[in-house]
Parts: structure tokens; C-alpha cells; sequence
């Protein structure tokens, strides 16, 4: 029952990452359609972003209430309303509206299902979970371009991907017995046997949400919030600006640059799937301070004037390959320093900084390319590392 569990989450994980970059595969016909500007898809992207943050921080009240298994079917669910809503949308202000929805969607299944792998499951299934999401932001493109080229246009895409959806919610719900089922925690058992709760019984519902609040005032979570910030910040700025760097600065031609960006997220994909490996042998500590110094080696080496731009391309795939051990076991090494019960709070909150760090300082780096110089772009890099690393090294002392 566990292993057809585990092979749900990894199916579920494939799917939370299919509609991740349908806008931007789709976005350049979409405007055109829509007749809006180009720039016009940085408000649905904001709008999905913001309430993602505010699914993530209402996860901790909606899984002690409804249980990881529920949340999760109904948060896809909602996802796959509000692909078939983008599917129909008739113009840009509608889109908006179906944004709201989708970004409650894509909160809610995050932050449960991370938090319940966290819980129950290896540090090495959390990196390949992790790479099977690397797996379905790459199919999803796939898709949507199989939609365009063969003159369905954008509509169909999503349509696609919410069927997709509707086939995950059904496995889902049809799953809801395995979840309750499941092996016990070490907390439910103490709990068990302090309380003389009946096994089975659900007695996380006796606690109550720690809210935001709760949260900031366990020892340590400062330190892991801000982690997660800074990491986000790593992966979404070196992401996005990738190419602009190596056209802006490195001087490579628009075309190469496009290819050359996406092996950024080749690296994070192909670290991942090793990084379960390597968490047999070592553990999450070890596994972010691995992928730190891989970070620094890569920005050193994209720094390094190598000829034919290979520092640059040869910095992006070790960035991509110290990024991918570090968010996943963050989250895994949450209930370990926290414990099970305040884990899921924890989470929700760590979720809503990572996408706060993913929002907001990609735009700030583009504002320094624009006034200042896209060469900072390493630096800026550097930045987040650095106090990424502290953190890391003061959570460590604090509740290591």
C-alpha cells in the first residue's frame, strides 16, 4: 500500500509541474489573440503568485482540518478548473479572474505534498520527486507546442493539461484510502500513548494552526524562511535573466543564448535524479552544503573568460546542479529540526517565501540590469548565496 502510495506522489508530481510554463510557451501567440501587450503577462504570473503564497500559508489550517490527501485532490482539482477556464477565457481580464483560482490550486497541492513526503518518506525520494516536477515543466511546453503546431492554437494546450489534471484528481481521490492507511508518525504514536488515543485516530486535529506568527517565534525558523527566500531568488533570477546575460554581456547571438539558458534547469533536472543517490550516503546537511559550493563554483566559473563563452555556459549547469540538492532537502530536513507537528506550518510558510523570493527579486535584478549593469548578474547571484550559506550555517547551530 505504501509503494502505490509513493507511486501516486510521484505521478502527482509530474503534474504539479505540467502547467508551470504553459503561460510562457504560450504567452507570445495568447497576446497576439488577446490583442495585449507582451508585457501584459507579468500581471496573471503576479496575480498567480500572490495567491499561491496565500494557499501556502493557509495549508497549515487546511491539512490539520481535511488531511494531506484531501487538500491535495481538491488543490488539483482546482487547477485543472482553472486550465479549463484559461482554455475559454475570452480576453485578458478574464484570465486575471481564472488566476485567482489557479494560484490557490498550485499553493495548497505544494505545500501538502511536500510536507507529507517530508514526513513520511527518504530524503532520496523528496530529490527524485522533485526531479519528476523538473520532468513535467518540461513536457508541459511539449504539449502546448503540440497544440500550436498543429493549428488547435493555445486553447487546446490548456485543455491538454487540464484533462491531464482531471485524470490525476480522479486517481487522487480514488488514493484517499491509502492516505488515511498510512503508517503512523513518531508524534501521533506519542501522542497515542499520552493521551489514550484509539491508533488510527486522527489526533493532529487537536492541535491547533501556529499561524505566521507561531511560526516566526520557534527558534530557527527565521533562519529557514530566509533560506528558502534566498534560494528561491537563486533559482527564479538565474533562470529568467540567463540568456539576457549571455546576450547582453557575453555577446552571444539571440538564438544560442535561448538554447544554451535552458540548460540551467537540464542541471537542476540531472542533479536532482543524482541527489537522490547521493542522500543515500549523506545526509541533508551535508547535501545543501554540497550544493552551495556547487553554486559558488559555478558563479566562479561564469566569471572565468573562457573562450567560445564557455565559463558562461559551463557556470549555468553547475549553478543548475548545486541548486537541485538544496530545495528539496530543506523541506525534508524540516520535520527533523522542527518536529512532525509543527512541520507542516513550517512548510506552508517556507512555501510562501519561496514564491515571495520568486516574485520579487527577479523584477529587482531587472531593474538593476536596466539602470545599472547586467554584468552584476553573477554578483547578484553571489548575494543570495552568501546569506543563504549563513543562515544555513546559524540554523544549524541553533537546532542542530
Amino acid at each position: 500500500m505504501a509503494s502505490l502510495l509513493l507511486a501516486v506522489i510521484y505521478v502527482a508530481f509530474i503534474s504539479l509541474g505540467l502547467p508551470d510554463a504553459l503561460l510562457g510557451a504560450a504567452w507570445p501567440t495568447m497576446s497576439q489573440d488577446l490583442a495585449v501587450p507582451v508585457s501584459w503577462a507579468g500581471g496573471i504570473s503576479a496575480v498567480i503568485s500572490m495567491f499561491t503564497i496565500v494557499s501556502a500559508l493557509l495549508s497549515d489550517r487546511m491539512t490539520l482540518k481535511f488531511g494531506a490527501g484531501r487538500v491535495t485532490a481538491v488543490s488539483v482539482a482546482l487547477t485543472a478548473m482553472a486550465l479549463a477556464g484559461f482554455s475559454v477565457a475570452p480576453n485578458y481580464w478574464v484570465l486575471i479572474l481564472i488566476a485567482v483560482p489557479y494560484g490557490l490550486g498550485a499553493g495548497g497541492v505544494d505545500a501538502a505534498l511536500n510536507n507529507y513526503v517530508a514526513v513520511h518518506y527518504e530524503s532520496r525520494h523528496m530529490s527524485w520527486l522533485h526531479c519528476m516536477w523538473g520532468v513535467g515543466a518540461s513536457i508541459g511546453p511539449y504539449i502546448m507546442g503540440f497544440a500550436l503546431s498543429g493549428g488547435q492554437g493555445w486553447p487546446w494546450g490548456y485543455r491538454y493539461i487540464a484533462i491531464l489534471q482531471v485524470i490525476l484528481t480522479v486517481i487522487l481521490v480514488l488514493s484517499l484510502p491509502l492516505w488515511k492507511s498510512r503508517k503512523r508518525t513518531a508524534a501521533e504514536a506519542a501522542a497515542d500513548d499520552t493521551t489514550g488515543v484509539a491508533p488510527g485516530d486522527a489526533v493532529e486535529k487537536e492541535r491547533r494552526p501556529l499561524g505566521v506568527a507561531g511560526v516566526l517565534a520557534i527558534r530557527g525558523a527565521k533562519e529557514i524562511l530566509i533560506m528558502f527566500f534566498c534560494y528561491c531568488a537563486i533559482e527564479t533570477t538565474a533562470g529568467l535573466w540567463a540568456s539576457s546575460y549571455m546576450v547582453l554581456h557575453g555577446g552571444v547571438d539571440k538564438i544560442t543564448a535561448a538554447s544554451w539558458a535552458s540548460l540551467f534547469y537540464v542541471g537542476i533536472t540531472v542533479g536532482r535524479a543524482l541527489s537522490g543517490f547521493l542522500t543515500m550516503k549523506l545526509a541533508d546537511p551535508a547535501m545543501i552544503r554540497l550544493g552551495q559550493v556547487l553554486v559558488l563554483a559555478g558563479i566562479v566559473t561564469m566569471l572565468i573568460p573562457l573562450p567560445h563563452h564557455l565559463g558562461i555556459v559551463v557556470g549555468l549547469v553547475v549553478v543548475g546542479l548545486g541548486c537541485a540538492p538544496i530545495y528539496p532537502c530543506v523541506i525534508h530536513s524540516t520535520p527533523t529540526y522542527f518536529g512532525e507537528e509543527n512541520s507542516q506550518a513550517i512548510v506552508g510558510v517556507q512555501m510562501a517565501c519561496a514564491y515571495m523570493g520568486s516574485l520579487v527579486m527577479p523584477p529587482v535584478f531587472g531593474l538593476i540590469a536596466q539602470y545599472v549593469s547586467i554584468a552584476l548578474y553573477p554578483w547578484y547571484l553571489l548575494l543570495f548565496l552568501v546569506l543563504m550559506t549563513v543562515m544555513h550555517e546559524r540554523l544549524r547551530k541553533l537546532r542542530g
